[in-house]
């Protein structure tokens, strides 16, 4: 499975103490160099962190997509984004709403943070969500009132061993988790999921 993962999930995760969950869910998670570069540049949380053996680094060969991203979004999330589809990625995972709608958009199949902690609560990594999703939020970690209280009402009866089911907001159609085999179970992705 191909992983390419922008910088905020890192931050995010290394805040709270439980980076280590982007290597047990996924085995290796790939970065673009401007994520690598703005987590050790600023010395974010997190930026010693990928220097572990599963994060690896890679270089993006489409600098004209990027330039044409990066009107719309940062470099970061530009890179990320055209690394995810030059490797073919399986999963990108991103936390911003504009980079988010432009990678799905692609075509590309993103979950955010909160689907990472949702995905570590199913595979037994963690035994609940909520106290390190406030503890994200008490460290800087910002979501709306909507999609915190939405998010929890969704995960509050999640049955690890079997997909879940979620409403969509904007049509309120039940869509389903998918599976993938040797892996787990990813939520369809929707911005209340992020």
């Amino acid at each position: 499975m191909i992983v390419v993962s922008n910088s905020t999930p890192i931050i995010s995760l290394a805040t709270v103490g439980h980076i280590p969950l982007l290597g047990a869910l996924f085995g290796r998670v790939m970065i673009p160099r401007e994520v690598e570069h703005e987590l050790k540049s600023n010395r974010y949380p997190g930026y010693k962190d990928i220097d572990q053996p599963w994060c690896e680094m890679r270089d993006v060969q489409g600098t004209l997509y990027v330039g044409f991203l990066c009107h719309d979004l940062d470099r970061g999330e530009a890179e990320a984004i055209t690394l995810a589809k030059e490797l073919r990625a399986d999963v990108l995972i991103l936390d911003e709403r504009t980079g988010y709608q432009v990678a799905k958009q692609q075509g590309l199949h993103v979950i955010g943070t909160l689907t990472v902690l949702l995905m570590a609560k199913q595979q037994g990594f963690i035994p609940s969500v909520r106290p390190i999703l406030d503890e994200m939020i008490r460290k800087g970690r910002w979501y709306s009132q909507s999609v915190y209280h939405s998010f929890l009402r969704q995960i509050g009866g999640v049955n690890r061993h079997r997909p879940y089911r979620i409403r969509s907001r904007t049509n309120r159609k039940v869509r389903y988790a998918i599976t993938i085999p040797d892996f787990g179970t990813l939520p369809l992705c929707n911005h209340c999921m992020r």
